[in-house]
C-alpha cells in the first residue's frame, strides 16, 4: 500500500473527531423557542433604596437585547410573547481601599444582588431563571476634596451595561 493511501483514513479520523469536539461560536446558539419574537421588560422591583437600579437595568437590558439578538422590545405587555421580569435583592457598597495618610476610603465595591425570570407569556413557562446573580463594580475616590466627583452614578451605570449584557447572553446561550 502507498504511503498516501495510509495517510488518508488517518486524515479521515482527525478531522472526524475535530468536527465532533462540541464546540459552537459564542452567540449562534439562539436555545429561546422561536414563537419568542417579542420581549417585554417592566421595571424591576426593588427592596433597596437604590432606586435608579430599577429603571436603568430594564432600559440596558433592552438596549442589549436589540443589539445583539432577534428579539424585539415592546412597550406593551400584551403584545409580548415573553416578560423579563427582574427584581434587585440587595445593592451593598463597602470600602476596599483606604488611604494611608488620611485614613479615608479611596476605593468602593458595589454589590448588587438580583433575581431575573424570562417567562413565555401564553403558558407561562420560565425560559429563564437566575434567583441569585450577583455583579459587582469599583469606583474610586479622590482624598483631596477639591477634587471629588460623585462616581457612583457612573459605577452603576456601568454596573447596569455589565449585567446587561451577561444576562442577554446567558438567555441567548441558555446557561
Amino acid at each position: 500500500m502507498s504511503k498516501k493511501l495510509r495517510v488518508l483514513p488517518a486524515l479521515g479520523v482527525v478531522s472526524l473527531v475535530l468536527s465532533c469536539c462540541g464546540y459552537h461560536v459564542s452567540g449562534r446558539a439562539d436555545l429561546v423557542p422561536k414563537s419568542i419574537q417579542t420581549i417585554y421588560i417592566p421595571s424591576f422591583t426593588t427592596f433597596t433604596t437604590r432606586y435608579k437600579l430599577v429603571d436603568v437595568l430594564p432600559k440596558q437590558m433592552g438596549r442589549e437585547f436589540l443589539a445583539r439578538t432577534r428579539f424585539r422590545i415592546v412597550n406593551d405587555p400584551n403584545q409580548a410573547d415573553a416578560l423579563l421580569r427582574g427584581s434587585v435583592n440587595t445593592v451593598t457598597a463597602f470600602p476596599t481601599v483606604f488611604d494611608p495618610t488620611s485614613g479615608k476610603a479611596t476605593s468602593v465595591q458595589v454589590t448588587v444582588s438580583l433575581t431575573i425570570n424570562l417567562i413565555e407569556q401564553k403558558t407561562g413557562k420560565v425560559l429563564y431563571s437566575r434567583p441569585n446573580m450577583i455583579a459587582r463594580q469599583s469606583y474610586e475616590i479622590p482624598v483631596d476634596p477639591h477634587q471629588f466627583f460623585d462616581e457612583s452614578d457612573p459605577a452603576f451605570d456601568r454596573l447596569s451595561r455589565d449585567i446587561a449584557r451577561d444576562i442577554v447572553s446567558a438567555v441567548v446561550e441558555n446557561f
